[in-house]
């Protein structure tokens, strides 16, 4: 008897938004090197077609879709429109710190949309067209919520965010127990900080830089490729009796 579970994604497909860059991007590519074919949604096309240039070198279908999340109906026929979704990489997202006295009241409302709102729809819709697959208890599927470390910590000027990521946090129980009966598992990865053009900006703060690698036990921050590859792990065969929970990829900053 084998007793590794199977991390090939062959025959599978993959939706990943916010695809285009950064965390996305590394999800894309890396789901795409474990066989998944691709759905790949993101606001820039120019992205997107780097993107699709570099997994079709690997012999893997990839379609994309430039879309903004938050447009419901583009991102419900985009879905809709799909033969078969296995595999959802809730990824797209944004940030904008601010003291919690100072929080704009449109920004507010703006990343309640994004982070909230549109990861609510996305989750939604890829859920339906899942169940529609005549086989998909047997087969299993896969929904994957890009959280983050701040939702399990508070942190300063993130107060929005906190609200968000904690928010998503109690979704993705609640969503697990609703489609555990198709054998659709949901969790989410939670990463610290990782440098990509989101938080790049974040990180040119020499002070903000130097507390933030404090609060790391293992003193540096993250790779690209090990958050995609937790992503992965939790797409695949590997991970079929994990539902409803959060893989931290923080370097143990919640250990503390």
């Amino acid at each position: 008897m084998m007793y590794l579970k199977n991390y090939n994604l062959k025959n599978k497909t993959a939706v990943v938004t916010g695809a285009g860059k950064g965390l996305g991007r590394a999800c894309a590519i890396a789901l795409a090197e474990a066989g998944a074919n691709l759905i790949i949604i993101s606001r820039t096309k120019k992205d997107l077609d780097e993107v699709s240039k570099k997994v079709k070198k690997l012999r893997i279908k990839c379609k994309s879709y430039v879309c903004d999340i938050t447009n419901y109906n583009e991102i419900k026929r985009i879905i809709n429109k799909q033969s078969k979704i296995d595999i959802l990489v809730n990824n797209a997202g944004n940030n904008i710190p601010e003291h919690f006295t100072k929080v704009k009241t449109k920004n507010m409302e703006y990343l309640v949309k994004i982070n909230t709102v549109a990861t609510f729809n996305l989750a939604q819709l890829c859920a339906l067209k899942m169940i529609s697959s005549k086989n998909r208890k047997k087969i299993g599927g896969a929904i994957v919520n890009m959280s983050s470390q701040m939702g399990h910590v508070g942190g300063p000027i993130r107060s929005v965010y906190n609200m968000n990521k904690w928010g998503l946090e109690g979704l993705t129980k609640g969503m697990s127990l609703d489609l555990a009966k198709y054998n659709i598992r949901v969790n989410t990865v939670c990463p610290t900080f990782v440098v990509t053009p989101m938080t790049k900006k974040f990180l040119k703060n020499r002070k903000f830089k130097k507390e933030t690698l404090n609060n790391i036990p293992l003193g540096r921050f993250a790779e690209l490729s090990e958050i995609a590859s937790s992503v992965v792990f939790l797409a695949s065969d590997a991970a079929s009796m994990i539902t409803g929970t959060s893989l931290l990829v923080d370097g143990g900053w919640t250990a503390k």
